[in-house]
């Protein structure tokens, strides 16, 4: 018997809020509800995340005390259920009505008055609830991540910020050693597919609005791959040259690294390493579904495996483990999941890598280095301490059109219906 989607959505929220990644969750709830349900579970479950930091602080003042552990599910469903009242076309007391009915497949009968009672009275007090949040929850972001924002970047702090609580578009990659842009183009126009030419990448494009991959025609053939426009930087930045050997370090789910083999084909070996062997089965999908090949290896990149001999690649790819602040419009739980005390211990793991991989680069070789961060601690300021103690490493200019100039590299920031949030940084082995 399939599960109550507002249940489902509830369940969802719960767990994240206890520490687990949407990503851990939300397939299983997926398939716990009618297919005809899943677009509504996903809504809920990504909506109410990226309100969260608001959505909490406005509870917080609707109950008289905090709920239990054992009630996160109760939790998620209250959130949820304030979520749709502010974010959803549900009439209000038709959300008002399914949240509470969802108190019973929660198996929380107990909670059915005061789920009634608490979305009642938000609906009733809203403007002043909404007065009493300090300027942080008010913009739905945790202190710390709003503080952060606000410091390191005050003039783009209210674009980031707008991009963060927004849906990203579904941006495409076409696959250019099979089609061109243009020609793509025109099968999604012939398909009732509406779509545009990106404006950094020379293979993006991006839908009007999100549609089933299975959908886009020629996805199964290798065609065409989703991947945001700021990623698909990395693999033209690193501009890998016919008979060249490249370790793609941190791979998996391996978008970069077949991007790297659509753009040169001609390379000697791609070699792509992950630390996690399950992840890396992402790479050998995506690479067989492209009909590309590559070494793959289970390998940590700030102690790559012996097998990895010194000086024997020609570029590296090191798009490094990180906080994700450039990319929370797709990872909403970073909301809440993330911790400002995780910066720092990120940043030394990202100089560890750096260090690790170094060895292995030839003379005159190129490591482009790469995170899904926004923030200077994981970016410039990793790259300034790897080249005060490195003194056979420069750093070589990078030019992206739109992207911030910062000490050491380039910085992408997110912007609503446009790019995430990436940077980027070049090294040259001297």
């Amino acid at each position: 018997m399939s599960m109550d989607v507002r249940a489902a959505a509830a369940r969802t929220v719960g767990a994240v809020i206890g520490g687990l990644s949407l990503s851990q969750v939300l397939p299983e709830k997926l398939n716990d509800v009618d297919e005809r349900d899943r677009a509504l579970l996903q809504q809920l479950s990504y909506g109410t995340l990226r309100q969260s930091p608001r959505l909490r602080a406005i509870l917080k003042q609707l109950l008289d005390k905090p709920l239990r552990d054992k009630d996160r599910d109760l939790q998620g469903l209250l959130l949820c259920g304030l979520y749709q009242l502010d974010n959803t076309r549900v009439p209000d007391h038709a959300a008002v009505a399914a949240t509470v009915d969802a108190t019973h497949a929660l198996k929380k009968h107990w909670a059915k008055g005061m789920t009634n009672a608490v979305l009642r009275r938000y609906l009733r007090e809203r403007q002043q609830l909404t007065q009493a949040l300090d300027n942080a929850a008010a913009v739905s972001h945790p202190n710390w991540l709003f503080q952060t924002i606000s410091a390191q970047w005050p003039a783009a702090a209210a674009a980031i910020i707008d991009a963060n609580n927004h849906q990203p578009p579904m941006t495409l990659r076409v696959n250019s050693s099979e089609t061109s842009r243009d020609g793509y183009l025109n099968r999604l126009k012939e398909h009732g597919i509406g779509a545009k030419a990106g404006n950094l990448s020379a293979h993006a494009i991006q839908l009007t609005a999100p549609i089933d991959v299975w959908k886009l025609p020629g996805f199964s053939a290798g065609k065409v791959s989703v991947q945001d426009e700021a990623a698909q930087m990395a693999a033209l930045l690193l501009n890998a040259q016919p008979g060249e050997r490249v370790l793609d370090a941190c791979a998996a789910p391996g978008g970069k690294t077949c991007h790297i083999l659509e753009l040169q084909p001609k390379l000697a070996e791609l070699v792509a390493m992950d630390i996690d062997k399950l992840r890396l089965q992402k790479v050998s999908e995506n690479l067989r579904r492209l009909g590309l090949n590559a070494t793959e290896i289970t390998g940590d990149a700030a102690c790559p495996p012996t097998a990895l001999e010194a000086a024997s690649f020609d570029r590296i790819l090191v798009d490094a483990p990180c906080s994700a602040s450039g990319v929370i419009r797709r990872h909403p739980d970073v909301k809440l999941l993330r911790r400002e005390s995780d910066i720092a211990p990120l940043a030394d793991q990202q100089l560890r890598i750096l260090q690790g991989l170094w060895p292995l680069l030839k003379i005159d070789g190129r490591l482009l280095y790469a995170t899904c961060s926004i923030l200077n601690e994981e970016n410039s300021s990793v790259i300034q301490r790897f080249l005060d103690e490195q003194d056979d490493a420069a750093l070589d200019d990078t030019e992206i059109a739109s992207s911030q100039s910062v000490a050491c590299g380039r910085q992408l920031l997110p912007t609503n219906g446009g790019t995430d949030g990436l940077f980027f940084a070049s090294l040259q082995k001297i």
